[in-house]
């Protein structure tokens, strides 16, 4: 998953936004309230990615933040953890969901950190449903996805490549004297001449084989694994865990025809991977729907149909919240 900003993941950053909603909708449940609270308390990740909410109210500036008389304190938010518990009263008397201003400036709270330094890193990247074929300085051919970036080293005799965000498929140039690496997040790619293709969503990393063979090493695990076409690697840098599966060649970066297939994915990684093809900003707060696991084509030309087809099987549901904001759950 994207990482919202510095230091909140995006899954708490969707799931400070699925209470702002359920908040509205049921400003009058006590339990709900009570669940919140407990959900605030948890962890200071959760405060704070509360408080951007309220930033992101605050600065709407001609629209009127929901709860914004307990809200009133957020600047002073960082000292004192309390303050961004909204009084009961405020909840009680206040609903309504996300206008389209209110959701805007959600998404631009969240993603815009990040994209500046993702711009400041970069030195090749795409925008939201645009892909595009780079030439490296050996001959080699990369294929950026919708939303993805590279940086590339190729100084003092190095063919090196980090994927800084979302996925690219690699045409390398055979030279048996330098080996050519892409670094995504923990895991290391190394080849000589060969096609593949890498994604990393935050704690994922998936590499996938279509011609020749790689070398694959994960931070802190000692094992190599080496790559024939077909092989599919994955590795979780949370858990540390790393899998293998054969898929057909032919299913390999799909993408590049408006398509993506998965293979036992979790429909959380399944939501990153289209958000990289959606204009708006989605989001995912219930982990139990987003921990499910499918196998699947779904259809990147037509996102919101994708989404559908990804969480309904399992009683999801995509709420268009505004022309820029969708949320999806089950309720």
């Amino acid at each position: 998953m994207r990482n919202t900003g510095t230091d909140i993941p995006q899954k708490i950053a969707d799931e400070a936004a699925g209470w702002m909603i359920a908040l509205q909708e049921e400003p009058g449940d006590r339990l709900c309230r009570d669940r919140f609270e407990n959900w605030l308390d948890q962890a200071e990740q959760h405060r704070q990615a509360w408080a951007r909410l309220q930033v992101a109210w605050q600065a709407l500036g001609a629209t009127a933040p929901v709860f914004k008389e307990s809200w009133k304190d957020a600047a002073h938010a960082s000292a004192s953890p309390k303050s961004y518990r909204p009084r009961r009263a405020a909840l009680a008397r206040r609903a309504g969901m996300f206008g389209a201003a209110a959701a805007a400036m959600l998404c631009l709270a969240f993603i815009v950190g990040p994209t500046v330094m993702l711009r400041m890193e970069a030195d090749y990247r795409t925008q939201t449903a645009e892909s595009r074929t780079v030439t490296l300085e050996d001959g080699s051919l990369v294929h950026l996805s919708g939303a993805s970036a590279i940086a590339t080293d190729f100084k003092n005799g190095r063919r090196s490549v980090r994927l800084l965000a979302g996925e690219a498929f690699f045409e390398v140039t055979p030279d048996k004297s330098r080996p050519f690496t892409v670094d995504a997040n923990g895991v290391t790619v190394t080849v000589l001449g060969t096609k593949f293709d890498v994604q990393t969503d935050g704690e994922l990393t998936v590499v996938a084989l279509a011609e020749g063979s790689v070398k694959a090493s994960v931070t802190n695990d000692a094992a190599e694994e080496f790559l024939v076409p077909g092989d599919q690697l994955t590795a979780n840098s949370a858990t540390g865990e790393v899998s293998r599966t054969i898929i057909p060649v032919s299913d390999i970066a799909t993408w590049r025809d408006g398509k993506i297939f998965v293979v036992d994915a979790t429909i959380g990684s399944v939501v990153e991977q289209i958000r990289r093809y959606h204009p708006a900003w989605i989001s995912l707060p219930d982990g139990t729907l987003a921990s499910r696991r499918v196998t699947g084509f779904y259809d990147l030309r037509n996102p919101d149909q994708a989404l559908q087809a990804l969480v309904a099987p399992y009683g999801g549901k995509v709420r268009r919240v505004s022309p820029v904001a969708r949320l999806i759950s089950r309720f």
